[in-house]
């Protein structure tokens, strides 16, 4: 697996991820248990999604200083704009089965904020394995991309299929198994994941919470790493824009929560976002879509996909009193 990253950025990339980790675990937890609000969750996305601006604007330079080129400079820094939006924006679809999670468990506001600070350390573990793992196979086996891209396909037209429905976690499979596997209480015992009912040590709903996000990840990362290596095939650029689009998840989760009602049909988008990138991987070897295209395309999507949604949104009925 070749890059044209220099030792330096990832060694400033790693740098920056432990400290935002340090902040999430060790600066915030002093704020305690508390509910996360409209604003904050503006602020931190506005926040990461500079933060992810200036690292792309590094990237640019550091590849133009290492390469001499201002065009390869350009292109890989194009490449980590339109993976990080593509990233981002299929993490709307996973954000929104946290929000029927949450709903499904009816966890406090409160204890929201932990339990996808936890998410977000597992998911980036978890999508860096694969990325490396995915990275090493299409190194290997170029014959791979043509998978990766039928699977695309296939998953989003079941996307479009299932817009619009409810899931039902209560035919959840991992559901299932987690209740067999562990005897959890009834409530909630603060921020606890364990706690102590008549002598035993059980599960409280918290962990079971934890655990199912976690699985949703996993469900998620299978389409969406895929996705990015159909636009640059470049270790860093798909790791980065990966890690960069997770660590804003936790904003953008509460920023959708109070608006989730007005994009009702996003995932109708996010569909047809998967289904462009997986025949722009079919079509690699007969035609090559530019990296341009792509933004341009993924951005139109969302952008058509979100009026849209404003515009048909059931009014709001107020109250009489």
């Amino acid at each position: 697996m070749q890059t044209v990253a220099p030792l330096w950025l990832w060694l400033v990339f790693v740098a920056f991820v432990l400290a935002a980790l340090f902040v999430d675990f060790v600066v915030l937890k002093k704020q305690g248990a508390h509910e996360v609000g409209v604003r904050e969750a503006v602020n931190w996305s506005i926040l990461w999604i500079v933060l992810s601006f200036l690292f792309n604007g590094l990237l640019w330079w550091a590849i133009r200083d290492s390469t001499g080129s201002v065009a390869l400079a350009n292109e890989k820094s194009l490449e980590f704009l339109t993976g990080y939006l593509i990233e981002k924006s299929l993490a709307v679809d996973n954000i929104f089965v946290f929000l029927l999670i949450f709903s499904y468990f009816a966890v406090p506001p409160a204890y929201q904020k932990r339990v996808l600070m936890i998410g977000i350390v597992g998911a980036i573990v978890l999508r860096t394995i694969m990325i490396l793992v995915g990275g090493w196979l299409l190194a290997q086996f170029h014959w791979i991309l043509y998978l990766f891209g039928a699977f695309l396909i296939i998953t989003g037209i079941k996307m479009w299929w299932a817009a619009g429905k409810e899931p039902d976690l209560d035919d959840n499979p991992a559901l299932k198994l987690l209740r067999k596997l562990l005897p959890v209480s009834k409530t909630y015992d603060g921020e606890k994941f364990w706690t102590v009912e008549n002598g035993t040590r059980i599960a409280t709903p918290l962990l079971m919470v934890i655990c199912l996000v976690g699985l949703t990840d996993v469900v998620f990362a299978v389409d969406s790493i895929p996705a990015i290596f159909a636009i640059t095939s470049d270790p860093f650029i798909v790791l980065t824009s990966n890690v960069f689009a997770i660590l804003g998840l936790r904003a953008m989760f509460f920023l959708l929560q109070a608006a989730a009602s007005k994009f009702h049909l996003l995932n109708y988008g996010l569909a047809l976002i998967l289904v462009f990138i997986g025949s722009k991987m079919m079509l690699i070897d007969v035609f090559k879509i530019p990296v341009a295209v792509s933004l341009a395309v993924v951005i139109g999507i969302l952008v058509i996909t979100m009026l849209w949604s404003a515009r048909t949104a059931a009014p709001v009925k107020s109250s009489s009193r």
